[in-house]
């Protein structure tokens, strides 16, 4: 039997919020690519042929549960279904297809490649003499890095003082007065200048910097990063010390929430090419396995 020709009403036909056009464009495209007609689809997803009808025409507000049953019925992830970058294309699809499953190390290693494919790497290449300190406030970042840029007689980059430059406000009045985006946007801006005046230099980055990719893959891409752990409790306690509970502010859990933070951001500090536990040994000590460290992946005497 074939398909009922279902047409969108003519009240709301007119009246259609653009993210459900593009779901219903791509259902209709799924759909067409399965070589399934409407009815088969909404058996397969066990959900009305009209409620179908009323996704492809952009005019179904429907719930995940009867995306997934839909993502099911047509063989297709939810991420093609809903319009994710990495779906909108044959060759995405193709690469999404070859990387699923794969281990951290194999994705690593494929990210590194494509660096070099796009010139925004070298593998094998000597470690960039640009020093990136990442880790949350509180590992160390800026009183460790401000000895080793003397150490080794480098350009000391403060990139929150940087950013508030070139906002003309403090990273709190950004955040409270712009937002969080615009912050990210002038955190990049900062980035991308550090790189481009200071072919030698150790910088200090801001603990959230890894939350954005694109200016994360920067940083990995044209600095030696290095990960300054520590335990929460000295996290905390150094935060406090600086008079400051950011980003633990007005939190009755500070330390819940901070441990939540570190959590949350551990694998994506891991993606640096060194790390440093800055709590198992007192400051000089720290410094001192710091500086060793750098020196060796920069090939300098000791």
């Amino acid at each position: 039997m074939s398909s009922t020709i279902l047409h969108p009403p003519p009240e709301v036909a007119e009246d259609k919020h653009p993210f459900l056009v593009g779901l219903g464009e791509r259902v209709r495209a799924l759909r067409a690519r399965r070589g399934m007609t409407r009815r088969a689809v909404a058996l397969a997803a066990d959900v009305s042929e009209r409620h179908l009808a009323n996704l492809e025409y952009g005019i179904g507000n429907v719930s995940m549960l009867v995306l997934l049953q839909v993502a099911a019925a047509l063989r297709c992830s939810l991420a093609e279904l809903i319009g994710d970058t990495t779906t909108r294309s044959p060759e995405w699809l193709l690469l999404r297809e070859m990387l699923e499953h794969r281990d951290e190390a194999t994705l690593k290693r494929v990210r590194v490649a494509v660096a070099q494919v796009l010139g925004m790497g070298s593998e094998g290449a000597a470690r960039s003499p640009r020093v990136a300190l990442v880790g949350l406030r509180g590992a160390g970042k800026s009183t460790l890095g401000q000895r080793l840029a003397e150490d080794l007689g480098f350009p000391f980059v403060e990139l929150s003082r940087e950013i508030e430059k070139f906002a003309g406000c403090s990273v709190n009045e950004i955040q409270s007065l712009y937002g969080q985006n615009a912050y990210r946007r002038y955190e990049r801006r900062a980035l991308e200048e550090a790189i481009q005046i200071y072919p030698e230099a150790v910088i200090a980055t801001p603990g959230g910097l890894v939350s954005d990719a694109a200016t994360f893959n920067l940083l990995l891409s044209h600095c030696t990063t290095v990960w300054l752990q520590a335990a929460p409790e000295d996290h905390m306690k150094r935060v406090l010390a600086q008079g400051d509970l950011r980003p633990m502010a007005a939190s009755k859990e500070a330390m819940e929430d901070l441990k939540g933070i570190l959590a949350g951001r551990a694998a994506f500090y891991s993606k640096a090419d060194l790390r440093l536990d800055t709590s198992a040994q007192p400051q000089e000590a720290t410094f001192q396995g710091l500086r060793e460290m750098v020196r060796k992946a920069l090939q300098l005497p000791a």
